[in-house]
């Protein structure tokens, strides 16, 4: 990975991509941006992504595809659940200090698999083993907390823990809120809708320049 000191466009500008590509897909008119050799050539010797997107490793949830991106646009890290650990912070860390990236998105999504594991360990006080067992003890308080708050469908749920995540992200990174604090970066929860393809907007940290922006592809 090589960093550039190329000038990016604003937290808000990079959501209103994300939502335009977005929308784009959900309408079946992707335009496949930045997919050619020119843009593969262009991008041999430096990056310069203008959002990092941490989602679910979900098969589903290809970001690249679901915004309507291309080669060099997105700085893409997945995990199940999309749970936080040390490797996460310091990828995060690295687009946001080095790479000068101006929009984290965390990107969750309905009837997601590590959620329902959440889910059905606490309604049953049964414990996956192996390393599932870790992915379930992290998601495990924002089942916790949507049920507190009267919720108690998996998607409910799901969007409880993209919030919670987007959340913990600026608590557990000094670089990372101090990145927030300043306006150079901005953190959103986003959650997906499977069978429609729209993403939407739940939560966010962080000036933005146009806040007006910030909704999603059902308004």
């Amino acid at each position: 990975m090589t960093e550039t000191n190329d000038p990016v466009i604003t937290p808000a500008q990079a959501w209103q991509t994300l939502h335009e590509g977005n929308a784009r897909f959900v309408a079946g008119n992707s335009s496949h941006p930045n997919q050619d050799a020119n843009r593969r050539s262009s991008l041999i010797h430096e990056q310069n992504p203008f959002a990092v997107i941490f989602g679910c490793s979900d098969s589903r949830l290809a970001a690249e595809i679901i915004f309507d991106l291309g080669l060099g646009d997105a700085f893409v890290i997945r995990t199940a659940g999309q749970v936080i650990d040390d490797a996460v912070l310091g990828s995060l860390e690295y687009s946001v200090v080095t790479l000068g990236v101006p929009l984290i998105v965390v990107l969750g999504h309905d009837s997601c698999g590590a959620v329902t594991a959440a889910k059905r360990t606490v309604d049953t006080g049964e414990m996956p083993g192996g390393h599932i067992r870790n992915l379930v003890e992290r998601i495990t308080p924002s089942v916790l907390a949507a049920q507190r708050n009267g919720f108690t469908e998996v998607n409910d749920m799901v969007v409880e823990h993209t919030k919670q995540t987007a959340e913990r992200l600026v608590e557990s990174s000094q670089l990372i809120a101090a990145a927030v604090e300043e306006g150079r970066t901005a953190v959103i929860g986003v959650s997906y809708r499977l069978a429609e393809g729209a993403a939407d907007l739940v939560s966010g940290f962080g000036a933005l320049a146009h806040p007006s922006v910030l909704r999603s592809p059902r308004a």
